[in-house]
Order: structure tokens, then C-alpha cells, then sequence
């Protein structure tokens, strides 16, 4: 499957700092970035002007560079309850974001992300950097990590579709017997 010019809206979502990013599928593996950053929300202001800070960031982004797909960091535990709150309520108004306007959302763990960008599943904030930033032949890493992780969500679902793809058009015809 040929997903040559699929334009990825990549999102590692946040309250306090929600990392953006958008890259297209070139040909084979190839992924051309074109825009990466992040939105910062005041830790002081109230969660309801966060979210909506949020949201408008996220809307302009979309009605900026009309993504076909957003691929997003799954919420997971952390340990910490009141974190991984603040994350899932930033995670429901940017799937709303794109819900409104008809892209799909894609989500994946971190260690899917991992594991495609870098071959490890456990790699770290820096071996992650390094790899994105080979990737996209970028000049220098994007910083801070909430970027360089918005890249890393995106090229791992450009390389992930065409598998995505495949299984659904299995699916669709009566699966594997």
C-alpha cells in the first residue's frame, strides 16, 4: 500500500506542555517533517482554561495543515493519579479536536513508538532524540522532548499504516481462516 503524501499529525499530549507535530509520508520509509511544537498551558490558571487553551492550539494546528490522521500518545499509568488525570482530560479535548473535523486517531504506547523509531522498546528520551532526528534529517534535535516525542508518534504511524492497513483489508474480507 502506497500512503505516499499522508500528511501525520503527530501529538504528545500534555496540560502543562502538549508536544505537535506534522510530517508526511514519503516514498517506502522515507517521512518529511514540516512542522513541530508545543503548546504551554499555565500550571496556575484553572483546568477549564487549559483545556480551552489547549483546544484552540490543537484547532489551529489542524485548520493550519489539514492532517488525513492524528497519531497520539495512549494515556497510561504513571504512579502519579493526578498526572495521568490532567493528561486524559488534554487526551479527550485534542481526540475531540480531530472527532469535529473527521480525521481518524491512531493511538500507541510509548514502547510501540519506541520500539518502531528506534528498533527498542525501552530506549530513552535521548536515543529517542537521536533517531528522530536522523530520521527527518533534521539540522539539530528538536527540543524540548514533547517535540522530538510528537515526531516520534508521527513517523511511527506512517510506518505503522501500511501494516494498519493491510489487517483491516483482511478483516474486511472474511479474515484469516
Amino acid at each position: 500500500m502506497n500512503l505516499e503524501g499522508l500528511r501525520v499529525m503527530g501529538i504528545d499530549p500534555g496540560l502543562t506542555r502538549c508536544g505537535l507535530s506534522i510530517v508526511e509520508a514519503g516514498r517506502g520509509r522515507a517521512v518529511i517533517p514540516v512542522a513541530v511544537g508545543v503548546v504551554r498551558t499555565p500550571a496556575g490558571a484553572d483546568l477549564s482554561e487549559r483545556l480551552l487553551r489547549l483546544s484552540r492550539a490543537v484547532a489551529e494546528w489542524m485548520e493550519e495543515y489539514r492532517p488525513d490522521v492524528v497519531a497520539i500518545e495512549r494515556v497510561f499509568e504513571r504512579g502519579n493519579v493526578s498526572t495521568v488525570m490532567h493528561t486524559a482530560h488534554a487526551v479527550g479535548v485534542l481526540v475531540l479536536a480531530a472527532a469535529e473535523r473527521g480525521i481518524p486517531v491512531h493511538m500507541y504506547t510509548p514502547s510501540e513508538v519506541k520500539k518502531a523509531v528506534s528498533g527498542n522498546g525501552r530506549a530513552d528520551k535521548r536515543q529517542m532524540t537521536t533517531m528522530i532526528t536522523r530520521i527527518l534529517g533534521l539540522s539539530e534535535p528538536p527540543k524540548p522532548a514533547d517535540a522530538a516525542d510528537a515526531l516520534a508518534l508521527a513517523v511511527c504511524h506512517c510506518w505503522r499504516a501500511p501494516l494498519l492497513a493491510r489487517t483491516r483489508s483482511t478483516l474486511s474480507q472474511g479474515g484469516i481462516r
